[in-house]
């Protein structure tokens, strides 16, 4: 037993460590795009935010785009069956600001019709856009300044059709905010290696534009629309299959979109279950086959921590694993920590990896074989 443990857990000990290294590789090679002094704006953008039950966030969020100095835009928002003062909130704003549209999505889609409400929510609002291109955002987010300016920048500097840009939580001082903001930390420099290496791996739908002529190419989201998720990442890998080499990821920290963390650890949970879900949908078996070693290392370190409280030789195996994973890690992340301006919060990641460990494990087999709740709302 002891003999299969160690060679199990240290040759997915290995790969695991080597591919953390590979994506500190790629994200150290990035090089900050920088917007050029005096250039104008030429390309009109239509920002569409699909909301549900976002009253607190909604107004927030519109202001800051209306905040931009950019002024070729339109946003588009499409409320989705809430039952607060979502659309009533934002049809006040768009009788001051002739460049909001409301759409109501049960206008269009009975909510017992569909499971992916989001993607209906995007393909609607893409048919009644005007602009060349489609921002997403997300209702309790809040976006930079020069947001659009960078966009316009890169598109007429990289010619790409789809653009993936960075994301991160605000810090809210729980220990639950703090874990939530170091894991999404690891996974905002995963996909900022990964993007600008062409893996293509994540991307996060807060703070993505592309194309809308590659949009309507990929035939929109046919294919992957039987999933509540994935309106961003499985986007993202239609785009690569259609237009190789023409993704990219705007590496700024003028570009980051910010969003508070979920407020409690059962809406977090349920936000990851969200996320897993998608996994088997993934075609590229490269992605498909980083997840499951992702997954069965840190299944196998759970276990070890399980059978070690009968096997002491087992148990320090694990804690040593456990160990070099905490370093690889943080080796990974202090860059990336540093681009996000969040190196403190980095001297809590030792004491997460229990809890991270047990979370990836469980949220994984969840997203797998379970329903979640998901904005009052029962997906799968």
């Amino acid at each position: 037993m002891e003999y299969w443990f160690m060679i199990i857990s240290g040759g997915l000990a290995a790969f695991y460590c080597c591919l953390i290294l590979i994506y500190r590789y790629w994200f150290k090679a990035l090089k900050p795009f920088q917007l050029p002094v005096g250039l104008n704006p030429s390309l009109f953008f239509s920002i569409i935010i699909p909301a549900r039950n976002e009253s607190v966030n909604i107004e927030k969020c519109i202001q800051s785009i209306l905040s931009q100095s950019y002024p070729l835009y339109e946003i588009i928002v499409v409320d989705d069956h809430s039952t607060d003062d979502t659309p009533l909130l934002v049809a006040q704003l768009a009788q001051q600001y002739p460049q909001i549209r409301l759409i109501q999505l049960k206008d269009y889609v009975d909510v017992q019709a569909t499971n992916s409400f989001k993607k209906k929510a995007i393909e609607i609002a893409v048919e009644k856009s005007t602009g060349s291109w489609i921002v997403t955002t997300d209702a309790d987010c809040l976006v930079p300044t020069n947001w659009l300016y960078y966009f316009n920048a890169m598109i007429l500097a990289k010619d790409p059709v789809f653009i993936a840009a960075p994301v991160m939580f605000t810090q809210n001082g729980h220990f639950s905010g703090v874990f939530q903001v170091l894991d999404f930390l690891s996974l905002q420099g995963i996909t900022a290696a990964a993007v600008s290496a062409g893996s293509h791996s994540m991307c996060n739908g807060a703070n993505l534009a592309y194309s809308k002529q590659a949009f309507e190419a990929v035939d929109k989201f046919k294919g992957i629309d039987h999933l509540a998720s994935g309106d961003d990442m499985l986007l993202m890998h239609k785009m690569k299959k259609k237009f190789p080499n023409r993704l990219a990821y705007l590496f700024s920290n003028e570009m980051i979109v910010s969003t508070s963390p979920m407020p409690d650890w059962t809406s977090f949970i349920q936000q990851r279950i969200r996320w897993a879900s998608k996994a088997d949908s993934y075609n590229d078996p490269k992605i498909f086959g980083v997840l499951l070693l992702v997954y069965l290392f840190n299944l196998v370190l759970l276990l070890g921590l399980i059978i070690g409280l009968f096997q002491f030789e087992i148990f320090v195996l694990t804690c040593l694993i456990i160990a070099v994973k905490t370093l690889i890690e943080l080796y990974f992340l202090l860059p990336v920590a540093r681009f996000f301006n969040l190196e403190k919060t980095l001297s809590y990641f030792p004491i997460m990896q229990l809890l991270h460990i047990t979370y990836t494990v469980v949220a994984g087999w969840l997203g797998k074989f379970g329903k979640y709740q998901w904005k009052n709302r029962t997906v799968r």
